[in-house]
């Protein structure tokens, strides 16, 4: 588009060329031509509409329209076109007036395309996201920021921010999103892809329909909370109706690839290909999917088209009758011999409700079907009809078939199961033994019964007629399981009555256990479940057991009150070590275990009061048992042989943990008594020495093991001790444990180990000693013949002094040696022994002075007797 130019000399000023008439008319004729063309492109740019029915061809067209108007805007602009107007501004001509309105329009449109092109601009990448971009990630970013760039159109802009613009403008979107879905879901393609990306493919486009009306809602809500005055108040229907029928055609199709793909394919042909090597039957149930899916395949016309609603109604309608009937006819058949049951139902009549339960599901589709004459009328409604009929006929024979074998067998087994005994023995054995501690009674009360009764009841509830016998005992069920519970109960207290006994306790009370076996029998040999006297042997078994129990509790508490008193016994210290005096004083070797052996006394008396008060418990048990207070009862004789033998048991233990806790009272490194390093000439010894500290300990361990005699035995078969027995005129035997307990080799690995441990630790506190050798000339030399020597000799004062030295020294260096030894349990006192060298070795230095006095003294009267005689010489 051009606008002519003049093509007079327009050289001078606007005021004077305003005046030449020709001028004038000339650029009259000019303008005039401008004015048609302007007029003609309006008009054009007006009538033009979107070439296309999405949102881009409106883009485009506005971008068209600001390209058009921008041309002869741009032109109206140069200053040739612009001088003309203001000379005929100039010469006041009428013509001016209509070409300023044209022009005004020109500017106004060109400011409106201009206006669109900069904010639908802004939309344009989304816009081109949601028809060509590939992959739901795409499409779902897209929307919510495409409305959200239309929600900041409508604020802006002045222009797209009326119902009239904008609401088409979201038709075209809406329209775009449904042209998109169609080109995705393409049904003529759709089910010969591989069905689990075709369901794919269904879902996200259903959730992209889904997602543009929801998104359009938030907008809604944001463009009011932002505060301007223009809201959304849009038709709904006009943008989402046809998206939203497309979403449900979307949902519908998704549900026929979920029972293609889960119901048919993903649970019927794997469990047809582990059951069977036959592949006909896969390849028939194919075939059976194929045919059911085929409709959707050829479609002749548009399922998305709300016009076409009534078409795709009864194609949906079809495949699911078609896939009711045959996923009921596969369930029946694959579930034939193992049909799932619901909760609590028995197994026959399970099975039946079951058949039922599909028969029905069956049922009520071809009902439905059956009101749509359209569809029975066609070749597979007819195909579908005979299925139902088929499958209908194959469960009526199945259910007959279930009752049948129930009834036979309910009638030939309820007589047989009724017969049996109410209890059972685990134990070959004809009569129960009471050393037998194994033998259990069992409720026999068959299973079968309990199902053949809920079976009865299932059975009346079908319907189905039931027999007398079976209906009998379905009344009678409250009672039975009043019977079973209670013989539960009561052989639960049987067994845990038995399981509390030792073999002492059994065998003490065998004629208790014998009664209560006599009555059990009953329910063993006579008794069945048609018996009128049950509830009787129930109250019978019951009240015995209790009688039973409550004297099983009491014998058990005097055993409790006997073990506490063993127990007392065990726990008996019979090493008690005297704590130390003043502090660091530790008491002597024979000190200590005179106070062990004093202990001992003390708790012996204590213990001998505790065992002789276990008789008396016996006589106690006795006269509970045998009705007796005499302590030599024949029927006791085994449980006092128990508790002696337990008797004897407890005091080898105390004695082996009492010899055990001394041994290592022995080897741990806390010292409890001491000993002293003394000169016993010629020789350093211990004091006491090592053979009476020896003994000591010897003759501690056999105190410990004779605390065992003052237990004294019973007479045989009775808890009453046996007196003293004059075996000589002068000579008592007092029979007791110790002659027993004395042979244990326990006690006598721990005697052993004692002895063992205390001789090399003596050993080595004699060991130690060795080092106080070298002082050996302090005490072992003559001093009387050293003396004289030294005296015969007179030496030199060097020499004295060399033995004054070496006394001096060993008194010195005896006081820096350590005085106290510890090892083990022993402390060894070394200050007595260098107390007796230190004395000595000060002996010595005495000595040698006091000959060195004498020697000296000598020599000097020598001189002086010399000197007198020299002087008087003189």
């Amino acid at each position: 588009l051009k606008l002519e130019m003049p093509t007079i000399n327009l050289d001078g000023e606007v005021t004077v060329l305003a005046t030449v008439p020709g001028v004038v008319q000339s650029l009259k004729s000019c303008a005039v031509t401008w004015q048609k063309l302007i007029s003609r492109v309006l008009e054009e740019q007006l009538k033009k509409v979107p070439q296309g029915n999405g949102p881009l061809a409106e883009i485009y067209l506005w971008r068209e329209k600001n390209a058009t108007l921008s041309a002869l805007t741009e032109q109206i602009k140069f200053p040739e076109v612009q001088k003309v107007l203001e000379i005929l501004q100039e010469a006041e001509s009428d013509f001016t007036r209509d070409l300023q309105i044209v022009l005004s329009d020109l500017r106004k449109h060109h400011m409106e395309a201009q206006d669109n092109v900069k904010f639908l601009s802004t939309l344009e990448r989304h816009l081109k996201n949601l028809s060509t971009g590939t992959g739901a990630d795409v499409i779902s970013n897209t929307i919510p920021s495409l409305l959200n760039a239309l929600r900041m159109v409508w604020i802006m802009s002045r222009h797209y921010n009326k119902d009239e613009r904008m609401v088409p403008f979201l038709e075209r979107i809406s329209w775009e999103i449904s042209a998109r879905v169609r080109r995705v879901v393409d049904l003529q393609n759709l089910f010969r892809e591989d069905r689990a990306t075709a369901k794919i493919k269904v879902t996200e486009a259903k959730t992209t329909l889904e997602q543009w009306k929801k998104c359009y809602f938030t907008t809604c809500i944001q463009v009011e909370e932002s505060g301007s005055e223009r809201y959304w108040k849009f038709d709904v229907k006009r943008l989402f109706e046809q998206t939203d029928y497309m979403a449900s055609i979307c949902q519908e199709l998704h549900d026929v690839f979920q029972v293609v793909l889960e119901e048919l394919y993903n649970i019927f042909i794997p469990e047809l290909t582990t059951v069977t090597e036959d592949p006909k039957g896969i390849d028939e149930l194919q075939r059976e999917v194929n045919i059911i899916i085929s409709p959707m395949e050829d479609l002749t016309f548009d399922p998305f088209s709300m016009e076409s609603a009534h078409d795709w109604a009864l194609v949906m309608e079809e495949f699911r009758e078609d896939v009711t009937v045959d996923i009921v006819k596969q369930i029946f058949v694959q579930n034939l011999k193992n049909p799932p049951l619901y909760k609590n139902h028995p197994p026959v009549a399970g099975a039946i409700s079951w058949s039922r339960s599909l028969f029905h599901r069956i049922q009520h589709t071809i009902i439905r079907f059956q009101e749509v004459e359209e569809l029975l009328a066609t070749e597979r409604g007819k195909e579908v009809k005979e299925m139902y009929l088929q499958v209908a006929k194959k469960m009526k024979e199945y259910e007959d078939q279930k009752y049948r074998q129930w009834r036979e067998r309910t009638e030939h087994m309820l007589p047989l199961l009724l017969k049996d005994t109410l209890l059972t023995v685990s134990s070959a054995a004809e009569e129960p033994v009471t050393t037998k501690k194994s033998i259990c009674f069992t409720l026999n009360f068959s299973p079968e019964i309990q199902e053949i009764i809920i079976e009865t009841k299932y059975m009346e509830q079908l319907g189905l007629p039931i027999p007398e016998m079976a209906r009998y005992v379905a009344l009678q069920e409250d009672k039975y399981l009043r019977y079973t519970s209670k013989l539960k109960a009561m052989l639960d207290r049987y067994h845990k009555l038995m399981e509390m006994m030792n073999e002492a306790e059994t065998k003490l009370l065998d004629d208790y256990v014998q009664e209560l076996w006599r009555i059990l029998k009953a329910g063993h040999k006579r008794l069945t479940w048609k018996s009128v006297g049950i509830g009787e042997f129930i109250v019978q078994c019951t009240q015995t057991i209790g009688k039973f129990e409550l004297l099983v509790h009491q014998i058990h508490n005097i055993s409790e009150e006997i073990n506490s008193k063993l127990g007392s016994i065990e726990s008996t210290n019979l090493f008690k070590f005297p704590h130390s005096k003043n502090g660091d004083k530790l008491p002597g070797a024979k000190e200590f275990f005179d106070y062990v052996k004093c202990e001992q006394v003390k708790d012996v008396e204590l213990m001998v009061r505790k065992y002789s008060a276990i008789p008396q418990l016996l006589i106690e048990v006795e006269g509970r048992v045998a009705n007796t207070n005499s302590g030599r009862s024949p029927k006791l004789a085994s449980y006092y042989a128990y508790w002696e033998h337990r008797i004897y048991q407890m005091l080898t233990q105390l004695i082996v943990k009492n010899l055990q806790a001394f041994n290592a009272t022995v080897l741990a490194n806390v010292p409890l008594l001491q000993i002293e390093a003394v000169i016993s000439l010629p020789e350093i010894t211990l004091q006491p020495d090592a053979s009476e500290i020896e003994k000591m300990t010897v003759q501690a361990i056999q105190d410990c093991v004779e605390v065992t005699k003052h237990f004294v035995r019973w007479m045989h078969g009775t808890c009453i001790e046996c007196p003293p027995q004059h075996v000589k005129a002068d000579e008592v035997v007092t029979f007791s444990f110790y002659s027993d307990v004395s042979q244990s080799p326990l006690i006598a690995e721990q005697a052993v180990l004692i002895t063992g441990n205390v001789h090399k630790l003596l050993a080595s506190l004699n060991k130690c000693l060795n080092q106080w050798k070298k002082y050996d000339p302090v005490w072992k030399s003559d001093k009387g013949a050293v003396l004289d020597h030294l005296a015969a000799e007179n030496p030199a004062c060097v020499i004295f002094d060399e033995h004054l030295q070496f006394y001096m020294k060993v008194a010195q260096e005896v006081t820096q040696q350590t005085l106290i030894k510890d090892e083990q349990f022993i402390r060894l006192q070394l200050a007595p022994l260098a107390s007796a060298v230190q004395e000595n070795a000060k002996s010595w230095v005495m000595s040698l002075g006091k000959l060195l006095n004498e020697l000296a003294r000598e020599e000097l009267f020598r001189l002086q007797d010399e000197i007198q005689v020299g002087v008087l010489s003189l």
